[in-house]
């Protein structure tokens, strides 16, 4: 069966850094785009950073600014996100997801095929 498993979300103060992880399992990512999203109580879900996992492309949304990289280790059929300068705009529940789709359209569309449950990751002081 597919899943996502999504792990490495805790609390950090502002300025701190954070690695999320993002295990799949049941297909390979060498077919898929892999994406992480956030949403914020009271806030819709926006993309973040998307890679394509056949050759490592990559995507970013304009609000991270360079404070992400998105990466992925196909041996391990695992994607990671390591983000730094966290700041409190920051926190969320992060989500992992894969689709077969173009690589900048799964973080604009935030339409996926599978989804993780999410990991939450809180910047506070």
């Amino acid at each position: 069966q597919l899943q996502l498993v999504e792990s490495g979300g805790g609390l950090v103060q502002p300025g701190g850094s954070l690695r999320l992880s993002c295990a799949a399992s049941g297909f390979t990512l060498d077919y898929y785009v892999m994406g992480w999203f956030r949403q914020a109580p009271g806030k819709e879900r926006e993309g973040v950073s998307c890679i394509r996992s056949s050759d490592g492309n990559t995507y970013y949304a304009d609000s991270i600014q360079g404070r992400f990289t998105i990466s992925r280790d196909t041996a391990k059929n695992t994607v990671h996100l390591q983000m730094n300068s966290l700041k409190p705009e920051d926190t969320a529940v992060y989500y992992c997801a894969a689709a077969r789709t173009l690589l900048n359209r799964l973080c604009v569309s935030a339409r996926a095929n599978y989804w993780g449950q999410g990991t939450q990751v809180t910047v506070s002081a």
